[in-house]
C-alpha cells in the first residue's frame, strides 16, 4: 500500500489552518509549518500582567453560508461570540453614529481562540521559517532559518502567507504564481495598545475615524470574555502606517496617543507598539485561492480574498477543495468529503 499523501501548508493564519484541517479530514497526512509562536496570523492578542489587548484583526463577520456554520461551531466551544460595541464614526467636522447593524464576532476569551480551536490535533511546527522549496524526483524539500533543510518531502506546498513573502519562494519554482503574488499591493498597520489604571470615561467602545492618523480604536476590554485592566487599540491609517513605517515605536506612540486625545481619549498607564508590515490588502481573485496543479504548489489567505477574516476561511477552504478534486484518486475510498 503506498504511503498516505504528505502536504505541507506554509503559514498558521486562518486560512492556512482551514485548509490544513480540509486536507486533514479527508485522508491527507498534513504538516503545518509557521515563523510564529502560535497559530492565527493577524489575529493575534498581546498578553501582559494582568492586562491582554487584540492588536490584529479586531472582529469578524459572516455573510457566506458556509463560514456561518463554522462560525455556530466556533461559537458552539465557546471559541467564539457576539461583539456588541457601542460604535460610532469620526470624520473631520463632526462625529455620528455608525449606521446598520452588522452582526460582529470576535475570538473568546481572546481573538486567538478560533485558530487554536482548528490547530487541535494537527501536526504545527511553530518557530519554523520556511525560506526556500526544491522539487526532486521523490517530492518536495523546504529550507528553514532554524533547522537547514528538513528531511521530509512533500508531494505538494500550500503557502498561506501574506504575498510579499510568498513571492521569493515561488519566483525560482514557479514564476506564474510567483507573478500573482507580485501583483497584490500589501500596505502597513502600526497598532499601538494602551493600558488604563481605571476605565475611560467614555460613551463609545469603538469608532472608526477618518481624518488624522488614526482609522480604527476600540476598547478592548469590551469585547466578550475579557478580564484584567483597561485597555484600548489604536490602529494607523495604511496611508500613516506606510509613510511612518521605519519610524521609532516612540514616535509612533506619540503621534497615535495625540490623536487619540483630541477624540476623548487620555494618556495611558503604559503602551506596546507593533508594526504590522503586511496587513491590508484589496486584492482579490476568483474562489479566493490559486492551485497549480502539475507543480503540486497552491495560495490562499485573506490578502487573496478581500482581506477578511471570512474571505481567508473561505480561501483555504477552497484551496483544500481543489487539491482533494486534483488527487482524488490517490486517497483511499470513502476518506474524501465534500
Amino acid at each position: 500500500m503506498n504511503p498516505p499523501l504528505h502536504y505541507a501548508v506554509v503559514g498558521a493564519g486562518i486560512a492556512g489552518l482551514c485548509c490544513a484541517r480540509a486536507l486533514a479530514a479527508a485522508g491527507v497526512r498534513v504538516t503545518l509549518f509557521d515563523k510564529s509562536r502560535g497559530p492565527g496570523g493577524r489575529m493575534s492578542t498581546r498578553r501582559g500582567e494582568g492586562w491582554a489587548c487584540d492588536h490584529g484583526a479586531q472582529y469578524f463577520t459572516a455573510r457566506d453560508p458556509a463560514f456561518q456554520a463554522e462560525l455556530g461551531r466556533w461559537q458552539a466551544a465557546g471559541a467564539a461570540a457576539r461583539w456588541e460595541p457601542r460604535l460610532v464614526v469620526f470624520d473631520a467636522d463632526r462625529r455620528r453614529d455608525s449606521g446598520g447593524a452588522e452582526a460582529r464576532y470576535v475570538g473568546t476569551p481572546r481573538m486567538t481562540a478560533p485558530a487554536r480551536l482548528l490547530a487541535d490535533g494537527l501536526d504545527l511546527r511553530v518557530q519554523t521559517t520556511v525560506t526556500a522549496l526544491q522539487c526532486y524526483e521523490h517530492g518536495w524539500e523546504l529550507a528553514t532559518a532554524e533547522r537547514g533543510v528538513l528531511a521530509e518531502a512533500f508531494d505538494g506546498v500550500l503557502l498561506a502567507v501574506p504575498a510579499p513573502q510568498a513571492l521569493p519562494l515561488l519566483q525560482p519554482v514557479l514564476p506564474a504564481l510567483a507573478e500573482l503574488a507580485g501583483s497584490a499591493r500589501m500596505q502597513a498597520c502600526w497598532a499601538l495598545m494602551l493600558r488604563f489604571e481605571t476605565p475611560l470615561a467614555l460613551d463609545f467602545d469603538a469608532a472608526f475615524v477618518n481624518c488624522g492618523p488614526l482609522r480604527w480604536i476600540a476598547r478592548d476590554t469590551s469585547k466578550p470574555g475579557r478580564e484584567g485592566a483597561e485597555t484600548w487599540i489604536l490602529h494607523a491609517s495604511a496611508e500613516w502606517s506606510e509613510a511612518h513605517l521605519e519610524d521609532s515605536p516612540d514616535h509612533v506612540a506619540a503621534a497615535l496617543i495625540a490623536a487619540f486625545c483630541e477624540l476623548g481619549g487620555g494618556a495611558p498607564l503604559a503602551w506596546a507598539a507593533h508594526r504590522w508590515r503586511y496587513a491590508i490588502t484589496a486584492s482579490a481573485v476568483d474562489g479566493g485561492c490559486a492551485w497549480h496543479a502539475g507543480a503540486g504548489l497552491g495560495l490562499c489567505g485573506d490578502w487573496l480574498n478581500g482581506g477578511r477574516v471570512e474571505g481567508a476561511w473561505l480561501g483555504g477552504h477552497a484551496l483544500a477543495g481543489r487539491v482533494l478534486a486534483n488527487v482524488r484518486d490517490e486517497l483511499r475510498p470513502g476518506l474524501v468529503q465534500a
